[in-house]
């Protein structure tokens, strides 16, 4: 049954950042990292817009969720583990592939259903898995991921390691009761889990002011008693900062933690979608003031790290590594017909 709100919209991540706490110590990345960040957060922003391309010329179909705008998020985060640690997400996935080292060409191939694809061509883009690069997976049922997650803290927790599971969800998925499950079970055995909500502001089209009764989704393990924290997710410093504090944490022993990352998506909810639901004006407000990789970029200026000339070549690198996936991807053989029952089980 449809109800009519007239609760206002939740306001953008540009307008609600002004009330975030920074870091208690936020250090400043020296150049090394602000040129490591620079660039993973180029590569995923490259890789999204081609791919959305691909779909557009109809060599992509089914889902396909981009991340343009949040890449701040998985790349500070990324920078503050260490090898062993788990990531598992949503659907809205490919910027965590690509942060963790997942080949670009696979995950495009992927996505374009062909037989060099991390699921040989059966998955498409919610489907992709790298043990081997600590990725275990993207999921396509909403906070799903969430147990999962979980269960791979539980399991390091088990084997006696001081591995952290970073265990990605966004704002919609963040009113699942499996969600709260996990986190009563998380919290019980002290499990080594990062739950990172991205709070983008929308859950497909509708804002979190009209989807929650309460919008400080960093609180919402209170009633657990798991410790939350809200983050500029539009600032890859101030994501680092929060994610060495909470991967800390966790190797202490201190059982689960949550970190709300207030950050934006430029697209819509998924190709599918316009995108109406907002006015053009908040999406180019935050594009413009809190961009998160213009802001690496303003820095590196500033600071003298690079010239435009460094950057304008890294950027053709980059474009260079995106333009070879995709001609990977669109001229890779289709999988084999035999292999539509190849890794199918029944119970």
């Amino acid at each position: 049954m449809a109800v009519a709100s007239n609760r206002p919209a939740a306001q953008p991540a540009a307008v609600r950042r002004a009330s975030v706490e920074p870091a208690a110590e936020m250090p400043d990345f020296n150049q090394e990292q602000e040129l490591h960040a620079y660039r993973q957060m180029l590569l995923i922003r490259r890789f999204e817009e081609k791919a959305g391309q691909l779909y557009g010329m109809g060599l992509i179909g089914g889902f396909c969720h981009l991340y343009i705008g949040q890449e701040a998020v998985v790349i500070g985060m990324q920078m503050a583990i260490k090898a062993g640690d788990e990531v598992i997400t949503g659907y809205r996935d490919h910027g965590h592939m690509l942060a963790c080292g997942m080949d670009p060409k696979g995950v495009m191939a992927e996505l374009t259903g062909r037989r060099g694809g991390y699921s040989k061509g059966k998955g498409g883009s919610m489907h992709m898995f790298s043990v081997e690069k600590g990725f275990f997976g993207g999921h396509g049922i909403v906070g799903a991921q969430v147990p999962l997650g979980t269960g791979l803290a539980f399991a390091n927790k088990y084997r006696g390691n001081d591995n952290v599971s970073l265990t990605y969800l966004g704002d919609g998925a963040a009113n699942q009761g499996q969600v709260y499950e996990s986190f009563n079970m998380a919290k019980l055995w002290k499990l080594p889990v990062v739950y990172v909500i991205e709070n983008n502001q929308y859950g497909m089209g509708t804002s979190v002011a009209r989807a929650s009764a309460t919008t400080n989704l960093s609180q919402r393990g209170r009633s657990f008693d798991i410790p939350g924290e809200q983050i500029d997710g539009m600032d890859v410093r101030a994501v680092k900062a929060a994610g060495d504090k909470a991967t800390k944490w966790c190797r202490d022993g201190n059982g689960p933690i949550i970190l709300e990352m207030l950050t934006y998506r430029y697209r819509g909810h998924s190709m599918s979608d316009p995108a109406k639901y907002r006015p053009k004006e908040e999406v180019d407000k935050v594009r413009t003031e809190h961009d998160p990789i213009e802001q690496v970029r303003n820095r590196l200026l500033k600071k003298g790290f690079a010239n435009e000339d460094a950057l304008k070549k890294m950027d053709a690198e980059v474009r260079a590594v995106i333009n070879e996936a995709a001609e990977f991807a669109t001229n890779d053989a289709e999988p084999d017909p035999g292999e539509l029952w190849a890794n199918v089980y029944a119970e």
